[in-house]
């Protein structure tokens, strides 16, 4: 019999290509999402239950009907302009509806999560980050998810709750066969600016900081496949399925690219230049995050397989093109 997984924002981005990869992995896929961020086109495989992850009564009502074997949880606020902007939308949200989530799980006797979490946690790192790097956020997202983090290993302690916590660095592409894809309203990421820029002659794209201490002066960035990361999600899953421990994982190359090279890169995959404009710095970045994923390699088999910067943009301009088609 198939296993079932309660997929907490799965409307969105990233919680969409994962319920792809679960589904393709055999899981049966329920989506719970308020749709606030999320896109009800976007919930391909499975049921949608609409949602609040604040509502934990809400939760306890579908978790008991759906009664999943687990819950992968990507229902978070992730801006991290907006999160120095208004802190008290992150901590309410992302730690306030994390708490609803797992005192949901705990009534309904739901004892395995895997959790979106992220390189924010980490802060300020000039070297390879690894798992045991310090964490030291310096925004209040990042300060969101690493609070997560803690209560979840608590509960785990305390309630027999096990968890795969993912540390993934910039999620980025968008699915190779077109049935998903970015789509946010601001759009806050890099790649979709820098695409957006070349296909829309009337947009610039505004490069945030150009003083940073890296090479050319701009944001460093370790880029994932967003495919790549629903594998690494699924794997996670199955390793908790089949009895395995809590444990914790980065996702990454181990390779960096800054802002700059992004561009040129974007202008190469379109044929002609990307409109830039050097601008300053958004308050809450740092420098540069580049993952090692060896962990992950070792224990849960995962190597990304999409994840040259070329098949990212590729793909990203595919569903961007196809968006601008459908109107």
């Amino acid at each position: 019999m198939s296993k079932t997984v309660f997929v907490t924002g799965g409307a969105g981005y990233v919680g969409s290509h994962c319920a792809k990869a679960f589904a393709n992995a055999g899981w049966t896929v329920v989506t719970y999402d308020n749709l606030s961020r999320g896109h009800r086109d976007l919930v391909k495989w499975g049921e949608l239950i609409e949602g609040d992850i604040l509502d934990t009564n809400a939760l306890v009502t579908a978790l008991d009907r759906v009664k999943p074997d687990a819950v992968a949880h990507f229902a978070a606020f992730a801006y991290v302009a907006e999160s120095m902007q208004a802190p008290e939308m992150y901590y309410r949200n992302n730690v306030r509806g994390t708490m609803s989530l797992l005192d949901a799980m705990l009534e309904t006797g739901v004892r395995q999560m895997v959790f979106s979490s992220s390189c924010a946690t980490y802060g300020l790192s000039d070297d390879l980050i690894t798992e045991e790097t310090a964490q030291a956020p310096i925004n209040p997202y990042g300060e969101s998810k690493l609070i997560c983090e803690k209560m979840i290993r608590d509960y785990g302690a305390a309630h027999g709750l096990r968890s795969v916590i993912l540390r993934y660095f910039n999620a980025a592409g968008c699915d190779p066969d077109g049935d998903t894809g970015e789509r946010h309203d601001p759009e806050p990421h890099v790649i979709p600016l820098a695409i957006r820029g070349a296909m829309d002659g009337t947009f610039t794209f505004n490069i945030l900081g150009h003083d940073y201490d890296t090479p050319d002066g701009t944001c460093v960035r370790d880029y994932v496949h967003v495919s790549d990361l629903a594998d690494a999600h699924w794997r996670a899953l199955d390793h908790l399925s089949k009895g395995g421990e809590s444990d914790i994982f980065n996702l990454g190359t181990g390779r960096g690219h800054s802002v700059l090279e992004l561009a040129d890169a974007v202008s190469n995959v379109a044929g002609k230049p990307v409109p830039r404009v050097m601008a300053d710095r958004r308050p809450g970045d740092p420098p540069r995050l580049v993952a090692s994923a060896e962990k992950a390699a070792d224990l849960l088999g995962w190597r990304p397989q999409h994840s040259d910067l070329e098949t990212i943009l590729k793909t990203a301009w595919a569903w961007f093109e196809s968006e601008q088609t459908r109107g």
